[in-house]
């Protein structure tokens, strides 16, 4: 029997929390969890070459279904020889399922059993994305990592609403996986649902489990909800997923919620959020975020973070980034970005270091209070 595209190896188990050590093993290379996926929407994550993401510890990013089936198109891609030849990329993909894209199209969609129709939102012509049709699409664009379609009701729906929404997605996922061609080449994961709901999170993971994926996305979460109300949800539903399988909470990128998602069991995130800040001059240092636009850097000759080594650090000052920002030069933006994503890349080594070093809990405390998260009204990132 062919192995599998994808394995989880458990490494250790931290003594005095939920946080787990381990490994994924994928067609392109193995990588150490817990681990941040840098987001490439378009094959291409904003203004930072492969090259740069490499040298950063970067061993996996995500694309996105929906923009590549929006262009060039997945039989274009195909053409190229796959997403890792089309961009230059060696090492771990994943791509999601184009679902949360659709589904935040609210205004312009109808769901229904078969699928979901939707409106293009560049050109506004109408179109239909169905799970087998986003299994498809996936196969073509040929990532390691693939993820079913499924629906993410908002987080404050009705329990009724969503018990039916939950309920379509285990169906949908059913017919994913009998749509998935490439088993042995690429995995698929299963996407548990339910909102703040723990008997349908337990109704969700129990269908999905039974379906035997080789990984499991917490899906639904970082929506709006309560900081609280997330941690709530994880510390139920990642106890339901298999330990030989890894486990992915999808859409988290602020430092603490990384950290405090890894407490919870969770091995993989992902996020625009370092990169999307980045470009409007916000970046994440060791002592809390700096809108670096701000007048006071305008004289301030000393890098974005004293703590930091990246190259941005090493070679630049605030003043000179702050120029750059507000000059609209696109450099600005390459080092503002390149800064957030070493920062979070860094953040999720440290936290590997601390599970191996039985003190995660500590090293949140000390991060915590240096970040500032600790002080009212602190900000998320």
């Amino acid at each position: 029997m062919p192995e599998p595209a994808i394995k989880y190896r458990l490494i250790k188990k931290e003594k005095h929390t939920g946080a787990r050590l381990g490994e994924i093993i994928t067609p392109h290379g193995t990588f150490e969890t817990p681990m941040f996926m840098p987001v490439g929407t378009l094959a291409t994550v904003k203004s930072i070459a492969p090259e740069e993401l490499e040298s950063m510890g970067a061993n996996i990013i995500l694309s996105n279904t929906y923009h590549l089936w929006l262009r060039p198109g997945e039989d274009i891609v195909e053409e190229a020889g796959g997403l890792h030849k089309f961009m230059n990329w060696d090492k771990g993909i994943l791509t999601d399922s184009g679902g949360f894209q659709v589904f935040s199209l609210s205004d312009l969609r109808q769901i229904e059993e078969k699928g979901v129709h939707f409106r293009n939102h560049l050109n506004g012509s109408k179109m239909f994305l169905s799970p087998e049709k986003a299994i498809q699409i996936q196969n073509k664009l040929g990532p390691d990592i693939m993820m079913s379609f499924d629906e993410c009701p908002p987080f404050d729906e009705s329990f009724d609403y969503v018990k039916k929404s939950v309920e379509r997605t285990t169906r949908w996922a059913e017919r994913g996986l009998k749509a998935h061609t490439k088993p042995n080449s690429q995995g698929l994961f299963g996407i548990i649902q339910g909102a703040g709901y723990k008997e349908l999170r337990e109704q969700s993971a129990k269908e999905l489990v039974a379906m035997d994926f080789p990984g499991y996305s917490i899906g639904g979460l970082s929506v709006g909800e309560p900081k609280h109300s997330m941690n709530e949800v994880l510390e139920y539903t990642t106890p339901l997923i298999p330990e030989n399988k890894p486990r992915y909470l999808m859409g988290v990128g602020t430092a603490d919620s990384l950290i405090d998602g890894v407490i919870r069991g969770v091995d993989m995130f992902d996020c625009v959020l370092p990169t999307r800040i980045a470009r409007n001059g916000t970046v994440m240092t060791s002592q809390g975020r700096v809108v670096i636009k701000n007048a006071k850097y305008e004289r301030d000759f000393g890098p974005l973070d004293p703590k930091c080594d990246c190259y941005t650090c090493k070679n630049y000052s605030r003043a000179y980034i702050r120029h750059l920002i507000k000059a609209d030069e696109t450099f600005g933006l390459r080092l503002t970005s390149y800064h957030n994503l070493y920062f979070l890349l860094n953040v999720m080594k440290d936290v590997r270091q601390a599970i191996r070093e039985d003190n995660l809990l500590e090293y949140r405390e000390s991060f915590f209070e240096e970040y500032g998260y600790n002080k009212p009204n602190a900000k998320n990132f």
